[in-house]
């Protein structure tokens, strides 16, 4: 869908483009009483008599905000944004549940309104009748990612074009799972450095669902600023995220090929794991035995065999007969067994309000993007309830596997491949 720039405010103006003067004098009116509105035509007109404060009121960048608050992620080519993008400070998840009678054409339509919002959003530019267009900017590095759930193929009645992968995971026996952190048809991922700009978006594309599909689940999340040199720490103080595959493997490991149906060729899929914390308890250990839990130090994250972060963890290394990262450690078991096992992480914090007797309710909102869940995610879990010490402080209450569609070329929209024109 081509772009339609929004109405231009007049200079001088304060008022949202399309919104009549006296419309607004005619609120004046009703809520202050007839006396009231010369008051407020005075206050409405002394806005507008100062460029500099109708700028800020836009919203508008000022030549002093920092670079990622202007710079923009791409939305259209081979593959979406929000995947291999350096990852942003705050992230909002959504999964969706298509209406019943929505059909191939509902989620079509979808498709086509989300495709049409999204190249709009992650420019800075409002969405078509855009309620309050002044938030949609400055981009702030925001990026929307769209996936399908089996759900969704099977509602708009094309069960038979899903891989085999797409499906819930397989039960494990650490998992305590909740059926509002799990599963869903259709997926969100939204994220962006300006949590007032990244608000915005989300409300728009839920507006834009109305009608065809309604919310499942919804969870926030926040990791370090996109101008931090520093990896990532989760709720435990604990580095999270340094082993990634190096992108020169992406093809093989994150972008799913030929083996798959055409319609997700250059897509990849995504787990979302909820993961409460029990902090209360985490708390009461020593530093020691933190690092002993995790197989890394807490200060420097470097494994117990190693000095810096990025140092291979050597798990054949032995002290007095014992290994020095323990058999018990979370990093032991995380490793990948084979390279193909390698997989994307792109993990948020999640802090909520406390109710009753708790004194935390915070955890990770695991994430993660792979060519295969099944040949990649599925093993490397598998070890990990098994025989990771940690699972006594972490609880996995929400699990969710979708299709991270293709990139959409401009003039097309996101999974057209799969929809077709219609």
């Amino acid at each position: 869908m081509a772009d339609q720039t929004p109405t231009t405010v007049p200079t001088g103006s304060s008022e949202p483009a399309g919104t009549p003067r006296r419309s607004v004098l005619g609120l004046g009116a009703a809520l202050l009483g007839g006396a009231g509105v010369g008051v407020l035509a005075t206050q409405l007109s002394g806005l507008g008599s100062d460029a500099n404060t109708t700028g800020a009121l836009a919203g508008s960048a000022t030549g002093t905000d920092p670079e990622w608050a202007t710079h923009r992620e791409p939305f259209f080519g081979t593959h979406q944004s929000g995947i291999a993008t350096a990852p942003q400070a705050h992230a909002v998840f959504l999964a969706l549940t298509l209406a019943p009678d929505a059909g191939r054409d509902g989620l079509r339509r979808l498709m086509r309104l989300w495709t049409s919002d999204a190249s709009r959003l992650q420019r800075g530019i409002p969405t078509l009748a855009d309620p309050q267009p002044d938030l949609a900017g400055p981009p702030g590095r925001l990026t929307v990612t769209v996936g399908l759930g089996r759900g969704a193929l099977d509602k708009a009645g094309l069960a038979d074009r899903a891989p085999a992968w797409l499906a819930p995971l397989p039960p494990f026996k650490v998992d305590r799972l909740e059926d509002r952190w799990s599963g869903g048809d259709v997926f969100l991922q939204v994220c962006g450095e300006d949590p007032i700009v990244l608000a915005h978006a989300v409300r728009s594309l839920i507006v834009s669902a109305k009608g065809i599909a309604t919310i499942h689940w919804q969870q926030r999340g926040f990791r370090r600023p996109a101008t931090s040199v520093s990896t990532m720490r989760n709720l435990m103080g604990q580095v999270d995220g340094t082993v990634q595959p190096a992108e020169t493997d992406y093809d093989s490991l994150v972008w799913i090929g030929d083996e798959a149906p055409d319609w997700l060729r250059g897509g990849t899929s995504v787990v979302v794991r909820r993961i409460r914390m029990t902090m209360d308890t985490w708390d009461e250990l020593d530093p020691e035995a933190k690092e002993q839990v995790i197989g890394r130090r807490l200060t420097t994250g470097a494994p117990l065999t190693g000095t810096k972060e990025l140092d291979k963890a050597d798990l054949d290394a032995t002290k007095a007969g014992l290994h020095v990262i323990p058999d018990f450690a979370h990093i032991r078991h995380a490793a990948p067994v084979a390279a193909k096992e390698k997989i994307l992480r792109r993990p948020y914090n999640y802090d909520e309000p406390v109710t009753g007797a708790a004194n935390a309710d915070s955890g990770l909102l695991f994430v993660c993007f792979q060519r295969d869940v099944v040949g990649q995610f599925v093993p490397i879990q598998t070890r990990l309830a098994a025989s990771d010490l940690l699972n006594v402080w972490t609880i996995p209450i929400g699990s969710a596997v979708f299709a991270v569609l293709p990139g959409a070329t401009e003039g097309g929209y996101l999974g057209q491949a799969l929809l077709g024109e219609g």
